[in-house]
């Protein structure tokens, strides 16, 4: 065993034993036996029954009405509102960004020749910009920020330390700047997922612990004595983001060959303890809130948290099989992938169960559409996920275009899907303003859901044929490469349609910070409704 793995497994073991302590504490103040009770803390007096998808009117209206609990919340929602905006937008910068560097990504791979005298301009360049663009600036920024609109209502009491985020976004964001900037001159790590240089991975540092800061405060003056499932996934996220994070860029301490090891145990970890955590919370407190119905078993709910915190901390190892690692560890990490199987099945039961007999708003609701879709594709790509660690599959997909097309399944028909229709929910509440289009929410919703579709059915079926034929001894391999040549044509289509699904989600954000549109007593959805369902 290299010394290496020795502290990888210490570094998982100590974070396993904090989540089995944590359990243990769950357990003994008896956060499993609160049942329906739990699941209705997120409603307020008489507002089971009844969707939030309309966003509340005004501020007069509002502090007209005699229901405290309705206007404490409205003053949660305004206590954040600075904070979760300067993540909110700025994500959306980030998204635009990152699709551009995308988009031109994979035209190169189908037309090498273009811009190939730039050396600004290269594959191994603005690939890795678009990667952590969207990881670092769109999914992690835009859900800190609805994070940080979510705690003060799980917690049911305004947000402590706001300004503490505000000034870790704006670092934040100088971060990606100069780790963009750094990878587009040629400044790299050389690591998936890391290719920032260690000296800017500090900024991200402190950006991320002065976000949470206001998140611990918060929690600490909370005004309910059960933590919601949400609250658990959230602060969870943001604990274990800064540990991957920290220990992945210690510099000149895992060198060589044993770097890969760290570096798919992070590079898989923040996918799965840190935006998967993020997706599912929101999930779990979207999908209830518009229907206005609690979810079907909040008992489940806990134990898929937990069981994602048991299992998952060693699944990314499968991404080197074959590797110069022992066959144990990597074993290890099928048998982890394979039990994530649990979490899962318990999110599924829950989110699509809570779902059952609902699922007419769907026509009608921007929010619900994106968020379940969302979590219905975290199933398929978690389900996914596991049958490629197998090494039967693994064999064929692995160095294939199967795995940037379910990497996209999950990065983005699952999160950006659920942080689309957050987005959607919040920034009503936010801006006291309703978006002022329909048939831009529309216009969005169905550009990116056919890009993904062209996006990852070309992929999927590209890297499996490439997988079969790479097995094929005779086979030349220039062959191979032209064989998937239209399959990546349809990539860079499905890549354009979503890119332009954005540019039309952007412009339509900026036209909701500038309030433009007409003041609406209703909220904008994909079609009319009658009052008397929205209330």
């Amino acid at each position: 065993m290299t010394p290496t793995i020795a502290i990888l497994l210490i570094i998982t073991f100590l974070l396993s034993t904090v989540g089995l302590l944590l359990l243990i504490w769950s357990i003994a103040n008896n956060q499993f036996r609160h049942g329906k009770d739990a699941a209705r803390t997120i409603f307020t007096s008489g507002e089971e029954g009844v969707g939030e998808d309309p966003a509340e009117k005004s501020t007069q209206e509002l502090t007209e009405k005699p229901d405290l609990e309705l206007s404490a919340r409205y003053q949660a929602d305004q206590s954040s509102r600075k904070a979760a905006l300067a993540w909110i937008a700025s994500s959306i910068v980030w998204i635009v960004v990152g699709s551009f560097y995308g988009l031109l990504s994979s035209a190169k791979m189908h037309m090498p020749e273009l811009l190939a005298s730039s050396e600004w301009f290269t594959f191994g360049r603005i690939r890795p910009m678009h990667l952590n663009a969207v990881s670092y600036g769109w999914s992690s920024m835009a859900g800190i920020g609805i994070a940080l609109f979510l705690i003060p209502r799980l917690f049911k009491t305004p947000l402590v330390g706001s300004r503490y985020a505000i000034l870790g976004s704006a670092i934040w964001n100088i971060g990606l700047v100069l780790g963009l900037g750094a990878i587009n001159i040629g400044l790299s790590d050389g690591k998936e997922w890391l290719e920032f240089p260690w000296q800017i991975d500090l900024l991200f540092v402190v950006g991320g612990a002065l976000c949470a800061v206001p998140l611990l405060l918060t929690a600490a003056n909370r005004t309910v004595s059960h933590l919601y499932v949400t609250s658990w996934y959230l602060l969870a996220a943001l604990v274990w983001f800064p540990i991957l994070f920290f220990i992945a860029n210690m510099p000149f301490t895992f060198p060589g060959a044993s770097g890969a090891t760290v570096n798919w145990w992070f590079a898989h970890n923040v996918l799965g303890l840190w935006v998967t955590p993020l997706g599912i919370g929101i999930a779990y407190y979207m999908i209830p809130k518009i229907l206005g119905r609690p979810i079907i078993s909040y008992q489940l709910s806990l134990i898929g948290f937990w069981s994602l915190a048991l299992f998952y901390s060693q699944v990314g190892i499968h991404h080197i099989i074959g590797g110069p690692i022992p066959t144990w560890l990597v074993t290890l990490s099928i048998v982890h992938s394979v039990m994530m199987s649990i979490p899962v099945i318990t999110v599924a039961i829950n989110h699509h169960g809570t779902m059952m007999g609902n699922f007419g708003r769907l026509k009608d609701s921007p929010t619900l559409r994106f968020v379940w879709i969302g979590a219905l594709m975290y199933t398929a790509s978690s389900l996914q996920g596991s049958m490629e660690a197998l090494r039967s599959i693994n064999v064929i997909t692995h160095f294939t275009h199967y795995t940037v097309a379910h990497a996209h399944l999950g990065m983005y028909a699952f999160l950006s899907f659920i942080l689309f229709g957050a987005i959607y929910f919040v920034m009503p509440r936010l801006m006291n303003w309703e978006w002022p289009s329909r048939g831009l929410i529309s216009l969005h919703f169905w550009l990116v859901s056919a890009g993904i579709l062209i996006y990852f059915f070309s992929m999927t079926i590209a890297g499996w044929k490439q997988g079969i034929e790479l097995l094929t001894a005779d086979t030349p391999f220039m062959d191979i490469v032209r064989m998937t040549i239209p399959y990546l044509e349809a990539r860079t289509l499905g890549g354009s349609l979503m890119t332009l699904g954005h540019l039309v989600f952007a412009l339509h954000f900026l036209a909701m910070l500038l309030r433009r549109g007409e003041s609406k007593d209703q909220p904008t959805l994909f079609r009319s409704m009658n009052k008397e369902v929205i209330r």
